[in-house]
């Protein structure tokens, strides 16, 4: 490539050094909206919508989970879920026929129903909504620390 005036090049460095700035923070916004769309997707799925699969849905997976839930056996549960979710710190093997009750309301298309169980057991439905929210746990209020 040749150059006739060499002041060309200078302004054509000089603007790009000028709005390199730019440039890279419009590129880095892109990528970091993007990043956040491909990780927040997941998250959102299921949490008790039995319309949307769960970010480890497999068809094992699933016949695996709805045996346990039809059987009740909260340990097999337990294994499929490996400490995943807010869910698993709200189950345990006492409520857990209630979470199995709630689970088969909504598949027979009970939404209200299950809602109200998941309610109860302090899980609500995307809405941060459920027996903790409304005790204040779920609301940061209550974690004032020593005051």
């Amino acid at each position: 490539m040749e150059v006739d005036n060499p002041k060309h090049i200078y302004y054509l460095i000089s603007y790009i050094m000028k709005n390199s700035t730019k440039i890279f923070s419009g590129l880095s916004t892109i990528a970091i909206v993007g990043m956040t769309i491909a990780t927040a997707v997941p998250a959102l799925a299921y949490q008790g919508d039995p319309s949307v699969e769960g970010p480890d849905c497999s068809p094992e997976r699933h016949e695996a989970m709805e045996q346990a839930f039809e059987t009740n056996d909260y340990a097999a549960w337990t294994e499929l879920m490996d400490g995943k979710g807010r869910v698993t710190q709200k189950v345990n093997a006492g409520n857990f026929g209630r979470f199995a009750e709630a689970h088969q309301l909504a598949e027979n298309g009970d939404l209200e129903g299950s809602k109200e169980i998941r309610a109860e057991l302090g899980l609500g439905l995307k809405d941060g909504s459920g027996r903790d929210a409304e005790q204040g746990k779920g609301q940061g209020q209550g974690r004032g620390g020593n005051r």
